[in-house]
Parts: structure tokens; C-alpha cells; sequence
């Protein structure tokens, strides 16, 4: 669950990132409101923590400000691509929680409860994007955003 907690830190990092340069401001709208249903997410997170008896990583104000810097990159490079990327980013989500839910104990109904939830809105924020006009990262791009999710999920595994 920190690693859930860790995400939902970046998640919300990115979409105040890339809102503080949107250009359109119903892109900029769509993302404040992403941004305050991960901060659900980043609640719901915090209490399994609590619930589980585990502590937050230590690296959360790292997760923060490096992923308002990547949002705001992201949101540099235009409205089209800034919905692309979080259309990408929501993909890679989706599919980690999948593999935390394949991995959870049986009788952990509430960690269940909160990941199933998180994953149908992470979906729902993808499909957002990308109705409003989101473009498809190029491949390095993709790779790239996998290979920095990995450092920081393997970081707060263990921090």
C-alpha cells in the first residue's frame, strides 16, 4: 500500500503540474478536478497505511516536487500532449494495480475495496483525456515513463 501511496503523492503532483501551464482552461479544469479525486485516492491510501500498521515513504516530498516539474514539462508541450500523457500515465496505473491486486492477500478485503476503486477511476481519467483530444506518446516516451515509475515504485517499496 505505500507503493499505492507513493503513486497517488506523484499522481497528484502531475496534474498540478501540468494544470499551472495548461493552455485551455477546461483542460486546466479537467485536471484540478483529476488532481482532487487523487487526493481521495492519497486519503484512502493513508488510512490502509495507518489500518496495515506500515508508514508513508520517506521519499514523499521528493515524489511531489519532482512530478509537478515533470507535469509542468508535460504541460509545456501543449494541451494535446499533456491529456496524452496522462492518458498514458492512467495505462501504466491500470496495469499496476492489477498486479498489486493479483498479489494481495485473499482476505484483504479493504486494500481490495480501495484499489478496485482507484483502478475505475484511473480508468475513467485516462478515457477523459483522451476524449478531449489526448495524443499517443511516442514509445521512448512511454518507455521512459515506465523506467521512472519503477525507480520511484521499487523506492518506496522499501523507503
Amino acid at each position: 500500500m505505500r507503493v499505492n501511496h507513493a503513486g497517488e503523492i506523484a499522481a497528484q503532483a502531475l496534474y498540478h503540474g501540468q494544470a499551472l501551464v495548461a493552455a485551455d482552461p477546461a483542460v486546466r479544469a479537467f485536471l484540478l478536478s483529476a488532481a482532487r479525486e487523487e487526493g481521495d485516492h492519497l486519503v484512502w491510501c493513508a488510512e490502509r497505511l495507518r489500518d496495515l500498521g506500515a508508514k508513508p515513504s520517506v521519499f514523499g516530498p521528493l515524489w511531489y516536487g519532482g512530478s509537478v516539474l515533470i507535469g509542468a514539462m508535460a504541460g509545456l508541450a501543449g494541451d494535446a500532449i499533456s491529456l496524452g500523457f496522462i492518458a498514458e500515465t492512467e495505462r501504466q496505473v491500470e496495469g499496476h494495480i492489477e498486479s498489486h491486486l493479483q498479489n494481495l492477500p485473499a482476505a484483504d478485503d479493504a486494500s481490495r475495496a480501495v484499489l478496485l476503486q482507484m483502478k475505475s477511476d484511473e480508468a475513467a481519467h485516462r478515457q477523459h483525456a483522451l476524449d478531449r483530444g489526448g495524443e499517443t506518446l511516442p514509445g521512448p516516451v512511454q518507455t521512459l515513463m515506465r523506467g521512472t515509475a519503477k525507480i520511484m515504485t521499487t523506492s518506496a517499496y522499501w523507503l
